[in-house]
């Protein structure tokens, strides 16, 4: 049994192998016709590449007009003002429970 599972082992160990071995010569033959002339770009030229492709973004966006901006805006108002009144009834609420509460242990 144990001499199965040592089989079984080294078996797994040869695949690894021979995977690893052909993924290097895929990788070898891969770039026998190419020229590597990746050259590392200095600090100004990436940052301006970066400021050049966050100008092709801006540019993809499709902005909304002033009547969605309104309306937006409108929606965002109400829900705030909602939002506070209820806050504000709920701590209302509260304060006046506790000072019930209060007034029962005197």
């Amino acid at each position: 049994m144990a001499d199965i599972e040592k089989n079984a082992g080294q078996e797994a160990v040869e695949k690894k192998a021979k995977k690893a071995a052909a993924k290097a010569d895929s990788n070898k033959s891969g770039s026998k016709g190419k020229k590597e002339t990746k050259e590392k770009k200095g600090f100004f030229s990436r940052i301006a590449g970066w400021f050049k492709d966050l100008k092709k973004e801006f540019k993809k966006v499709v902005w909304p007009d002033r009547k969605k901006v309104f309306n937006n805006t409108l929606v965002v108002l109400a829900v705030v003002i909602i939002g506070s009144i209820v806050v504000g009834l709920i701590d209302t609420g509260l304060l006046k429970l506790m000072q019930f509460l209060m007034g029962l242990s005197n």
